[in-house]
């Protein structure tokens, strides 16, 4: 079932809207008329082979690159001719789980997952406060007495948990991963579907989910986008998708 246009939609169906945006570097034409539309408090895959654009199409819908032209809506309001400081403001609605984590590796768990928090809530919270959050995060992904070990003296599947401790700690609106699967096997893989299933269903979350992972993507997935060659060429529920 192939996307379409549709009009803002502040508090409706869809959290994010993408409408018609083309991205080129030089001659090289990455994003051409993409239309995606991500559903409010459901897991949306976006799949694509090596190189069909999702690294860049993952960077326009964060804000961190513009559109050679359309638009690209959070709750009704347009990124595009956003400020820093606007986007700021809207990325506050914003959770990342990156590629391996992206753990600083001098740094403590509890420091690791405090990032977010000292960089924007140190006016509000103490140092106490912010430490219990923390613990609160953790603890609620099964991650027990890790504060003080560093990325190194945990398992990977341990920094996948603390990586997304991190990435819910500032009770964001929108959780995005980028390709989570990646490098795992099979039983670390359906260990981090059941993680995101799991958080997508007790926080309430909007999850955009950024894989080349078939059997991942139609294993939780709600909404499945495919995107080849620069373009959304099918999305809808997994079952529509495999008709």
């Amino acid at each position: 079932m192939a996307a379409s246009n549709t009009a803002p939609d502040p508090h409706g169906k869809y959290q994010l809207q993408v409408n018609g945006i083309h991205k080129s570097f030089r001659e090289h034409h990455v994003l051409k008329s993409i239309y995606l539309h991500i559903e409010r408090r459901k897991i949306n895959e976006v799949i694509d082979g090596s190189g069909a654009g999702k690294s860049v199409l993952m960077k326009h819908l964060v804000g961190l690159l513009k559109p050679d032209e359309g638009s690209i809506l959070v709750d009704g309001q347009d990124l595009v001719p956003m400020n820093e400081f606007e986007l700021n403001t809207v990325r506050a609605k914003f959770g990342m789980l990156f590629q391996y984590s992206a753990l600083f590796d001098s740094m403590t768990v509890e420091e690791n997952v405090m990032f977010p928090l000292q960089e924007h809530r140190k006016k509000e919270l103490t140092r106490a406060q912010m430490r219990q959050l923390v613990r609160e995060k953790l603890h609620s992904l099964d991650l027990y007495d890790t504060e003080h070990k560093y990325p190194a003296e945990i398992s990977g599947g341990m920094r996948k948990r603390v990586g997304l401790a991190r990435a819910i700690v500032m009770e964001p609106e929108v959780l995005f991963y980028d390709e989570p699967t990646t490098g795992l096997d099979p039983i670390a893989t359906k260990n981090v579907d059941d993680m995101i299933a799991d958080i997508s269903s007790r926080l309430g979350v909007t999850s955009v989910v950024i894989s080349h992972d078939m059997a991942s993507t139609f294993r939780i997935g709600h909404r499945v986008s495919m995107l080849y060659k620069g373009r959304i060429i099918a999305s809808g529920t997994p079952r529509e998708i495999l008709m």
